[in-house]
C-alpha cells in the first residue's frame, strides 16, 4: 500500500501530521509512506524531525514544478507555489497513491483534476473555537482524524460528520514538541518574564492593524518584560525586505524578539518559552495552555463576544479593548492568574484527549486500522 502525506501549504501545518507519518512507517513497514512537499525548505524542515523517530522509514519527495511556477514564485517571493497550480501539475503522481493524507482541505481540488484512485484523509491543522474550525468540507473526505473531542462533537452536531467518516484522534503536534523539548536553548538571558504577542493574520479579526505597532513600541520602551512578536505565519507571508524594514527600529533590543515566520513559529518554540500569551483569535492559545499560564486578549473590533462559542478562549483571561495601561494590565494578569487557571485546565481537557501519551503513534494506529478496512 502506498500512502502519501501531502504538504501543499505553508510549513506551519507540517507538524499536525508528520509524527503520524513517521510512526505509520514504523507500525507498518510493509507499506510505503511518502512525504510530498512543494519546496526544498519544507523537506529540509521535515528532515530534522525524522531522527527523533528511530526506525522511521519514509521517502521524502519534492513535488515537481514547471518552469512557469518557478518563475512566478521568484517574481512574487512565494514560499510555496500556488496550491491549485501545483496540485494540477502533480495530479498524475498523486493519483498513483492508495491514500493521500492532508492537513489542508484544498487537497480536495485534486478530485476536480481527475485524481480518483486515492482515499482522501483529513487530519486538520489546529483545534480552536472559531467557525473556520468547523468546515463543512470534512464531509467530502473519505476519513477524518479530528484532534479534539469538542471539535468532533460540533462537527457531528452540524451534520458534517457521520460515524464511519471520522475518529477522534490526539493532537499530533504535541508529539514532536515533546521530543524537541530538551533541544531548546533559552531565548532571553535577562531573567525577565516573557510575553508572546501572537496576532492572527485576518485583519477583520486580528489585532495587528489597530494595535500591533503601538504595542511593540510600548514594549520596546520598558524594562519589566521580554517580548516575542511571533504572529501567525500568514500575516506577513511572504516575508520581504520591505516588510522587515518596518521593524528595523527594534533591531538590537535585547528584550525584543521579532519573528515574522521562521521554523520556530511552527514548532511551539515560542508558546513553550513564554510566560504570558497576548493575542486575539488564534487557536495557538490552546497550544500555549498545555502548561496553564496567564493570558490576555485584545478586542480590536469591538466584538460583543460574551456567550459566543467562537470566542470561548476569551474566557481564559482578561480582554482589553484598548492599550491604555498595558503594562499594569500585564502585571495584573500575572498576579491574578489563579482565578483563570481552573477554566483554562477544563477547556484544555475538553479540547484534547489527555489520556494519549504518544499522539503520533496513536493516530498512526487509527489511520492504519481504517486503511486496512477501507482498502
Amino acid at each position: 500500500m502506498r500512502i502519501g502525506f501531502l504538504y501543499s501549504s505553508q510549513s506551519h501545518q507540517i507538524l499536525h501530521s508528520l509524527p503520524m507519518a513517521l510512526e505509520l512507517s514504523i507500525l507498518r513497514p510493509d507499506w510505503q509512506v511518502d512525504i510530498l512537499a512543494p519546496s526544498q525548505d519544507h523537506l529540509d524542515y521535515i528532515q530534522q524531525f525524522i531522527p527523533l523517530y528511530p526506525g522511521a522509514n519514509v521517502t521524502t519527495r519534492l513535488l515537481a514544478q514547471p518552469l512557469a511556477i518557478r518563475l512566478y514564485r521568484r517574481l512574487r517571493a512565494l514560499p510555496v507555489p500556488p496550491k491549485a497550480w501545483s496540485l494540477f501539475h502533480n495530479r498524475r503522481l498523486l493519483n498513483s497513491y492508495d491514500a493521500l493524507v492532508s492537513t489542508d482541505k484544498t487537497s480536495l481540488w485534486l478530485r476536480r483534476f481527475g485524481v480518483r484512485r486515492p482515499k482522501f484523509i483529513n487530519t486538520e491543522h489546529g483545534a480552536g473555537d472559531r467557525d473556520v474550525t468547523f468546515d463543512p468540507r470534512v464531509a467530502r473526505f473519505d476519513f477524518n482524524l479530528i484532534p479534539s473531542p469538542k471539535s468532533a462533537r460540533r462537527l457531528v452536531e452540524a451534520g458534517y460528520l457521520t460515524a464511519e467518516r471520522y475518529a477522534v484522534s490526539a493532537y499530533t503536534k504535541f508529539d514532536a514538541v515533546n521530543r524537541l523539548q530538551g533541544q531548546r536553548p533559552p531565548l532571553f538571558s535577562n531573567g525577565r518574564p516573557t510575553i508572546l504577542y501572537n496576532p492572527h493574520f485576518d485583519p477583520t479579526l486580528g489585532s495587528w492593524p489597530r494595535f500591533g505597532m503601538k504595542l511593540l513600541e510600548i514594549m520596546a520602551d520598558q524594562d519589566r518584560y521580554n517580548l516575542i512578536f511571533a504572529p501567525h505565519m500568514r500575516l506577513f507571508d511572504p516575508v520581504t525586505p520591505g516588510k522587515l524594514a518596518a521593524f528595523e527600529r527594534f533591531r538590537g533590543l535585547e528584550h525584543i524578539r521579532i519573528d515574522l515566520g521562521s521554523d520556530a513559529s511552527c514548532d511551539m518554540t515560542y508558546t513553550m518559552a513564554a510566560d504570558l500569551y497576548l493575542g486575539d483569535v488564534s487557536s495557538q492559545v490552546y497550544e500555549f495552555l498545555c502548561n496553564p499560564r496567564p493570558c490576555l486578549f485584545l478586542n480590536a473590533h469591538g466584538v460583543r463576544w460574551q456567550g459566543d462559542p467562537n470566542y470561548r478562549f476569551w474566557t481564559f483571561g482578561p480582554v482589553l479593548d484598548h492599550l491604555d495601561g498595558l503594562l499594569p494590565r500585564l502585571d495584573d494578569a500575572f498576579a491574578g492568574h489563579a482565578q483563570w487557571r481552573d477554566v483554562q485546565e477544563r477547556a484544555f481537557a475538553a479540547n484534547f484527549d489527555l489520556s494519549v501519551k504518544n499522539p503520533g503513534r496513536h493516530n498512526a494506529q487509527l489511520l492504519a486500522e481504517w486503511l486496512s478496512r477501507a482498502l
